[in-house]
């Protein structure tokens, strides 16, 4: 909304500093960091007043869950997703069809997100609706979202794959990136929620990969730094670092409430949209491959729980102790504190080496 305060900079050249991703990046970050710092404590009292009991814990989960868990309302994503949006409306370019399109997959995915929480909640379990009804509604969603970035940047490219350390290597797959685009955002959204079972787990990551990411964006949009890093150069992809700064904003705000001991859980809400914003913004930008180095940490708690379910049906033995992947540690005694801050510690370096993509070609 303010981007079109740029329009007036030949009557006021005060108005120019909106044309400025940077700028506007750094408004965003700052917007939803005090929407959800200013409003976080009322929606935390109406979700505990409404909800009683909290989120459902899980009885075969580790034993001291139970104990100091038990009761802490959930749907906090519900509080980013406030934040997000309103300062992606404030300072985001809403003329720029990529803004949408992330904007409203997040917002499909939040939806879902709420609805199983819903279910949990109101059922008092730890199982919402149905997966496969789940996953089809996402997968739809995504298919949607990959088919109208496709329809928005310019051939070859938007049908393209483009391989980390590789200027020059593109793979173009044609109808077949509407598909594997939509992998990619399902996947991201699904790997974020199982990460997200410790206080302060997925969040921190999360804006650590939107941080990444925010920059990505802005070096793939810009014709002068891609050319010089030797990056594809995506036309209006720029203005999505003013998504990822109001990511990085809404997480501060939303840590704030979530670190140790958490006031509120984020739930399927958050951890969906969330995901599902990083995995979409990885499409649009032509990072899809780096987003699995970024978000190596999610990758790997996705892999622990296939890994956990293949083992046990085939061969009746599980690998792990308990999956995700930050339970397992749990249950062979490592403090909560220890797995969480190690966690990002592997997420910090993961996003290093991501970045390191940009200039290894």
């Amino acid at each position: 909304m303010l981007y079109w305060l740029s329009g007036l900079a030949g009557e006021l050249s005060a108005f120019n500093v909106f044309r400025y991703i940077t700028f506007r990046t750094g408004g965003a970050l700052i917007t939803a960091l005090l929407f959800v710092f200013l409003f976080g404590p009322r929606v935390i009292r109406s979700l505990r007043l409404r909800q009683g009991k909290g989120q459902p814990i899980r009885v075969d989960g580790p034993a001291q869950h139970l104990l100091e868990k038990q009761g802490t309302p959930t749907m906090g994503g519900l509080m980013i997703l406030s934040g997000v949006t309103a300062s992606v409306l404030l300072w985001g370019n809403l003329s720029n069809a990529y803004v949408w399109i992330v904007l409203l997959l997040t917002l499909v995915y939040g939806a879902v997100g709420l609805f199983d929480d819903y279910l949990k909640v109101t059922r008092h379990s730890v199982a919402g609706f149905r997966g496969r009804i789940k996953i089809v509604i996402e997968a739809a969603a995504a298919l949607i979202a990959t088919a109208a970035i496709v329809h928005v940047g310019q051939a070859p490219l938007s049908t393209a794959l483009a391989i980390p350390f590789f200027k020059d290597v593109l793979i173009n797959l044609g109808w077949l990136f509407i598909p594997f685009g939509a992998f990619i955002i399902v996947g991201a959204g699904n790997a974020v929620n199982l990460t997200d079972g410790l206080d302060g787990l997925a969040i921190v990551p999360v804006m650590i990969a939107a941080a990444t990411f925010g920059f990505v964006s802005y070096l793939v949009g810009n014709v002068l730094f891609a050319d010089y890093l030797q990056i594809h150069f995506v036309v209006g992809t720029g203005d999505l670092a003013v998504v990822c700064g109001a990511l990085v904003g809404a997480g501060l705000g939303f840590l704030w409430f979530n670190a140790p001991p958490a006031q509120i859980f984020m739930g399927d809400t958050g951890s969906l949209a969330l995901g599902g914003a990083l995995g979409t913004i990885a499409v649009a930008t032509k990072h899809e491959l780096v987003l699995a180095i970024v978000g190596g940490l999610f990758v790997l708690e996705a892999v622990s729980v296939i890994v956990q379910v293949a083992s046990f049906r085939l061969t009746g033995k599980r690998v792990f102790r308990m999956a995700p992947l930050h339970h397992h540690y749990e249950q062979k005694g490592w403090p909560e504190s220890t797995v969480v801050i190690r966690f990002w510690i592997i997420a910090v370096v993961l996003a290093l080496l991501g970045l390191a993509t940009l200039k290894l070609r």
